[in-house]
């Protein structure tokens, strides 16, 4: 597809640690759901919500930090980006098998086709791709199997 005809969608949204991550869950799924491929990739589906719950997450217990979620569907790639006020970037964890938490990159890093953070002015953004079944990866996806 020429970028010419690019069609690009995307919505955002702020959760604050009051609202939990339960919110940012309910609003993702019922954007996804206006996708066309999100009715025959339930697990894609899956796996992005679980992102999102993962995001909203660690921006609230370690930045200690509302979340600004935004989806953008780029026709390639579905990012799900969160922001929050930490500036210090994101590092997976290799949790023993006993620990009950501490895995959220780590997971984000497995379902999703690549992910990356950016510091931002005031906080970082970490933003995940998904890239749909029949749909050619970008050109910046790196995490591929």
């Amino acid at each position: 597809m020429a970028d010419s005809e690019m069609r690009a969608v995307g919505w955002a949204q702020s959760f604050p640690m009051s609202q939990g991550v339960r919110a940012g869950r309910l609003w993702a799924r019922a954007h996804l759901d206006s996708l066309e491929w999100a009715r025959s990739a339930p697990d894609l589906v899956d796996s992005v919500l679980l992102t999102v719950t993962e995001l909203i997450t660690n921006a609230h217990r370690h930045a200690h930090s509302d979340a600004q979620l935004v989806l953008t569907w780029d026709s390639a790639c579905l990012h799900v980006s969160v922001h929050d006020s930490s500036p210090q970037p994101p590092t997976p964890s290799d949790r023993g098998p006993d620990a009950t938490g501490g895995r959220g990159l780590t997971i984000v890093e497995a379902l999703s086709d690549s992910w990356e953070h950016h510091p931002q002015r005031e906080g970082k953004t970490v933003t995940a791709c998904f890239v749909p079944p029949g749909y050619a990866a970008p050109d910046h996806v790196r995490n591929t199997e």
